[in-house]
């Protein structure tokens, strides 16, 4: 059976054997007798092969979909691994009479990602100064092994292998339930404001002042821009908005892209009209502050269904690095000029600065400094070759990479990037595998 991650393309899809369990028993029992290698699989929105066990066994986990208990006094929930953050905010997130409520207190770039898959990567959002990583909200977890155990998990139970399993990027066993504390917000609409800068400095003068009062930031970038307008882009911040409820997005997205075209429609001329005309969206007011749902602040992109396949039978790679405060100038700088220079664009380019609070996970990505995400078509050799120039800038700069958006990263890289590697071992599950783990080296040798 052929299963792919949000990537596409040949990069990212593998053939496998899956088994999907209809229950967390079910789950426990394919997890103990895969007959080969294993993995748990969430909803496929990693980017590539970490994702993916080529010529192993997954354990599709989107039948583990079900709510075991909410308290509504302390906001604890406990749910399945395979139920989607999407399905709690639909579900639980919800105004009361004063407009506040319990909320995700991270969310990523997408709702439609499982809480196990939140635990595997400990996945960030646009909070991260201020609330840290997903695993810093997960209270326990119960996690199958291969042996046919299930090992309770909390910071003070098993507490080294709750580490290991926040960011382990599944390689410690399967999450068949877990405990999350939810946050209590003033209100679930969000005041939002969006800045228009003409310069990479700009941008981090406005993260400094803004990580002071506003509960989400991140910035869109032109990484076409080249000269003096080099990292310009539009800034926007957002926060609750006390007493001010908005409704949950509808679950399913409101259009959908029903066929991947046989070309990529993302990049050349296009791209580059559009970033100069989205940067100049503010005209000369320059900033623009609105209150509203949350949805286009934490989701743009979810309300597009399938809009991976914009890019083509070939794919897309994503790409996201964090370097650390003393040199993210210089080094996002780099980055932005070696993308320009190559005329391989990216129309979602995303700059973010991460805040210093720990991450609960070994192996997890955040850590404090700035991080950049960009998309690029797959082009075969030159954007491979590009995706090699930007990982040398990034581990020139003491930063690191995202496993769960990347498909080329190095084992040297990896080793380098992840201090942790070596207390992380001990504790992967023997049957757990992933063509990631195999590329890096993480298990067996690495991929050359």
């Amino acid at each position: 059976m052929s299963y792919a991650a949000w990537g596409g393309g040949a990069h990212a899809t593998a053939e496998v054997r899956a088994i999907r369990p209809a229950s967390v028993d079910a789950a426990r029992r394919g997890y103990a007798s895969p007959g080969t290698s294993v993995l748990a699989f969430g909803n496929g929105r990693s980017y590539g092969d970490v994702c993916l066990n080529p010529g192993g066994t997954l354990i599709d986990c989107r039948s583990l979909d079900r709510f075991v208990d909410f308290d509504r006094t302390t906001g604890r929930l406990t749910c399945e691994a395979g139920v989607l953050l999407a399905d709690i905010l639909a579900s639980i997130c919800r105004s009361d009479d004063t407009g506040g409520a319990w909320f995700l207190p991270v969310t990523p770039g997408t709702r439609f990602v499982s809480v196990g898959g939140a635990i595997a990567n400990d996945v960030h959002g646009k909070n991260h100064h201020r609330f840290g990583t997903f695993g810093r909200h997960v209270l326990s977890f119960d996690l199958a092994r291969s042996n046919g155990e299930v090992v309770s998990c909390s910071p003070t139970e098993n507490a080294a292998l709750y580490r290991a399993t926040i960011g382990g990027l599944g390689l410690t066993g399967l999450v068949l339930r877990a405990t999350i504390q939810l946050r209590r917000v003033e209100g679930t609409a969000l005041e939002a404001e969006d800045v228009r800068f003409d310069r990479l400095d700009e941008f981090f003068s406005l993260a400094a002042e803004a990580d002071q009062a506003w509960d989400y930031t991140a910035a869109w970038v032109d990484c076409l821009a080249t000269g003096r307008s080099l990292g310009r882009g539009i800034f926007s911040r957002a926060r609750h908005r006390a007493g001010a409820g908005s409704p949950p997005p509808p679950l399913q997205p409101r259009i959908t892209i029903p066929v991947r075209p046989p070309v990529s429609l993302v990049g050349g001329l296009g791209l580059r009209a559009f970033n100069a005309l989205y940067w100049r969206k503010l005209s000369l007011r320059r900033s623009e502050r609105t209150v509203g749902g949350y949805e286009p602040v934490f989701f743009p992109l979810d309300a597009i269904g399938g809009w991976n396949r914009l890019y083509g039978p070939r794919g897309f790679f994503q790409f996201q690095c964090v370097v650390p405060p003393a040199v993210a100038a210089e080094a996002i700088k780099d980055m932005l000029g070696a993308v320009a220079a190559s005329g391989q664009g990216s129309m979602l380019a995303v700059l973010k600065t991460f805040g210093d609070l720990p991450s609960p996970g070994i192996l997890s990505f955040p850590m404090a400094g700035a991080t950049l995400a960009l998309d690029f078509p797959d082009r075969g050799d030159s954007t491979r070759a590009l995706l090699a120039r930007l990982e040398t800038i990034t581990v020139a700069a003491g930063g690191r990479l995202y496993p769960a958006k990347d498909c080329v990263m190095t084992a040297n890289t990896f080793r380098d990037g992840y201090a942790g590697l070596a207390a992380f071992k001990p504790h992967i599950d023997p049957a757990a595998a992933s063509g990631f783990a195999r590329r890096v080296g993480i298990i067996g040798p690495a991929a050359s």
